[in-house]
């Protein structure tokens, strides 16, 4: 029964260095109808939070589908990871003239 604790430990410590380095989640907060900061940039890997804060359901949506959510309610949120490079802009499937900006650049 021993000799499985080394491998045990090595995957406990690998996943623990893996979530340690792991890329922080960032956040766009919609609030007042508008998305806050209107233009984000991250690194690739990076998960982006967004939470209603309004009394108003609002969606994250852009036109090539990469960002689909349902109508969120006030404190709901919506998140996704970017993998690859490029920008993705997306607006409030309900109100088209709330728009933002996802910059994705390697560093």
């Amino acid at each position: 029964m021993h000799r499985f604790f080394p491998i045990a430990l090595s995957i406990a410590l690998a996943t623990a260095a893996s979530n340690a380095c792991a890329t922080p989640p960032a956040t766009v907060e919609i609030t007042r109808f508008a998305f806050q900061p209107k233009e984000i940039t991250v690194a690739p890997g990076t998960t982006i939070v967004w939470t209603n804060h309004d009394e108003t359901p609002h969606t994250v949506t852009s036109a090539d589908k990469v960002l689909a959510s349902k109508a969120m309610d006030t404190g709901d949120v919506y998140q996704h990871t970017f993998n690859d490079a490029g920008d993705v802009a997306y607006f409030c499937g309900a109100h088209p003239f709330m728009t933002g900006v996802v910059h994705v650049r390697r560093p």
